[in-house]
């Protein structure tokens, strides 16, 4: 792959001429968007006065790391996963300013790869198929709660099938606590391997310019906990951080909100969690992950 196509500025720049420098609507607000592999709560803008809010997403990866453990890909390009996301936000319910304080949120994601030769069961490319359901909820301003159910399988036979029942929350008030957007997570398998995950993070986000539509920088940081066997059987707690840079930038096409986003992460995990992987996956304790991705909601 050509290294220019990843460059966030040339990036930008493409998307620009294509939104022609249409800002957000008054109306914009946020709703809730939920991922697949770890639960973790996010939110999307959207203009749409109704209650019903599709979304669609897809991205590019170098490699693909689900936690910090290998998920079937290495951090190269020989096999460049490509998932696609999509999913509906449903306002259950208004407060008395007509805002939505509890949804309904619905998304599947399904990656695809180059299939390696262990990979015999046809669809051969088709290696992840992730389903989730969740009810959000608005306790306080600013802060949101999930609880989230995930089943993960695996078309080709790859990967054994999992089932999650995750709690997270998510805050991005106002004040101080809030302009850092913490989030945290935590899972336990109704079905796989047994234990419990935690994790936490920050992205502190600044806008490069003064126009509604602003490139936005972010700083992304995780740390993530499995706890007495999450990451399979024997091999107790194990941990990993991840740190980096998302440069972001939205724009509006009609009544559409779209989002391009490039991320470059370092994915630090302990001797043991890295160990994991092998013979065959990457077993490297620092692991460079970038991902290259465009999302629409309305």
């Amino acid at each position: 792959m050509d290294a220019r196509l990843l460059h966030p500025l040339s990036l930008a720049a493409v998307i620009g001429t294509l939104a022609g420098g249409s800002c957000a609507p008054a109306s914009a607000r946020d709703v809730p968007v939920i991922d697949t592999e770890d639960a973790t709560l996010g939110s999307t803008t959207v203009a749409s006065s109704g209650r019903f809010h599709p979304t669609l997403a897809f991205d590019v990866r170098n490699g693909d790391f689900a936690r910090g453990n290998y998920d079937d890909d290495r951090s190269d390009l020989r096999r460049l996963p490509v998932h696609a996301q999509i999913g509906l936000a449903v306002e259950l319910r208004r407060d008395a300013k007509d805002v939505a304080d509890t949804w309904l949120v619905l998304r599947s994601s399904n990656g695809v790869h180059a299939p390696s030769a262990d990979e015999t069961t046809s669809p051969r490319a088709w290696y992840e198929s992730n389903a989730l359901a969740a009810l959000v909820f608005t306790p306080a301003p600013g802060l949101r709660t999930a609880a989230v159910y995930t089943i993960k399988t695996s078309p080709n036979g790859v990967s054994s099938t999992t089932h999650e029942a995750s709690l997270s929350a998510a805050y991005d008030g106002k004040d101080m606590f809030g302009r850092v957007s913490p989030t945290f997570v935590a899972t336990i398998r109704p079905k796989g391997d047994h234990g419990l995950f935690t994790q936490v993070g920050i992205e502190p986000e600044f806008e490069l310019t003064a126009r509604d539509d602003a490139m936005q920088l972010s700083l992304p940081i995780a740390i993530g906990v499995g706890w007495s066997g999450f990451y399979g059987r024997g091999t107790r707690n194990r941990s990993f951080a991840s740190a980096g840079l998302a440069l972001r930038q939205p724009f509006s096409i009609g009544a559409t909100h779209w989002s391009a986003r490039v991320e470059a992460l370092a994915l630090v995990r302990d001797d043991r969690l890295a160990a994991l992987s092998g013979p065959d996956g990457e077993t490297d304790t620092v692991v460079p992950l970038v991902t290259v991705s465009v999302s629409v909601a309305y």
